[in-house]
């Protein structure tokens, strides 16, 4: 039977949770869906969340670091529980299979609410379940995941709650979205008293974006600003003047505010960017090598594959090979 109350609610009830993990996910993402309910559990000294870990096939899990997470079962193990959260990282387009995926998609109306972190929106558009909704998924994959999913509401935010779904961007995005939890259902104090455990500055507004900036010593926040814009900006490179205007400076003086932030200036920041850009796409995807460059603002192949080459020490196809054979 479907559930249509949301469990982001005060409720003094037991909330029970299965964490569908696949194979290839990290430790840190299973870690911050399941540590912060350990954690409220331990305050409130008594079981306000349980959860259990499923996976396709009801074998330990391999993580990417090399750990096997152990699992009480398959999928089908999850029966019973409130909430249902899809984990997931790399290949989850081959390692989440036709019969998993209509599994998901079967028991999904049997869970108060069912949600994903990191590339697991990808599973639940698969399925189907995120027609319809606002939705996230990791920031590399924004872009061909509104590509492929035109029925889905695709944000760049942290984490997004839309009616009986949910989505995080990923492991820091899943903890700030499993504080959003403890307080919704056990108050902001219980909440306060996780993340202080963790030493960790919970980001409540899942509206955030999931990168102020690409570059962490970037303080200044018109240099965040302007990295943000470049950012948003690989494939139609903005000139620089452009980006000066956009933030109220002269270029001359953004010039220095990325020297004096960055230790280089915006142009080599803004080639830097697309460069990272590319190296993940080739990697990550299985784009051609002519729809990377200019999905990251090359019109010419050869220049790009200079400019690649110059930056990681070897050409765009030879980056992929190593990869693949690895």
């Amino acid at each position: 039977m479907a559930h249509s109350e949301t469990v982001f609610a005060p409720s003094s009830a037991p909330l029970e949770i299965a964490a569908l993990v696949l194979p290839r996910a990290s430790i840190l993402e299973v870690a911050s869906v399941l540590d912060p309910m350990r954690n409220a559990n331990r305050h409130l000294g008594r079981e306000g969340f349980r959860w259990r870990v499923v996976s396709p096939d009801g074998a330990a899990v391999p993580l990417t670091c090399g750990i096997e997470l152990p699992a009480v079962g398959p999928l089908a193990a999850a029966e019973g529980a409130d909430v249902l959260i899809v984990i997931a990282g790399y290949n989850q387009s081959e390692i989440a299979t036709r019969p998993l995926i209509a599994g998901i998609r079967r028991m999904a109306g049997r869970f108060r609410m069912v949600g994903a972190v990191d590339a697991g929106p990808w599973v639940l558009a698969r399925a189907g379940l995120l027609d319809g909704h606002r939705a996230t998924v990791h920031w590399e994959d924004l872009e061909d995941f509104a590509l492929a999913h035109p029925a889905i509401d695709v944000v760049p935010d942290r984490f997004v709650i839309s009616r009986n779904r949910f989505t995080a961007g990923g492991a820091a995005p899943a903890a700030d979205l499993m504080l959003h939890l403890i307080g919704a259902r056990c108050g902001a104090a219980l909440a306060g008293q996780v993340a202080a455990s963790f030493l960790y500055e919970a980001q409540a507004d899942g509206a955030r974006p999931q990168r102020p900036g690409m570059l962490p010593q970037a303080r200044d926040a018109r240099l965040v600003a302007a990295l943000r814009q470049m950012s948003a900006h690989l494939e139609e490179v903005l000139p620089l003047d452009a980006i000066a205007r956009a933030q109220g400076l002269s270029l001359r003086r953004l010039e220095q505010l990325f020297r004096a932030g960055l230790g280089q200036g915006p142009a080599a920041a803004y080639l830097e960017l697309r460069l990272q850009a590319a190296r993940r796409m080739i990697i990550d995807t299985r784009h051609s090598l002519q729809e990377v460059a200019l999905r990251c603002g090359f019109m010419d192949p050869t220049s790009f594959s200079r400019a690649f080459r110059r930056r990681f020490g070897a050409p765009p196809g030879r980056v992929r090979a190593a990869v693949r054979r690895g």
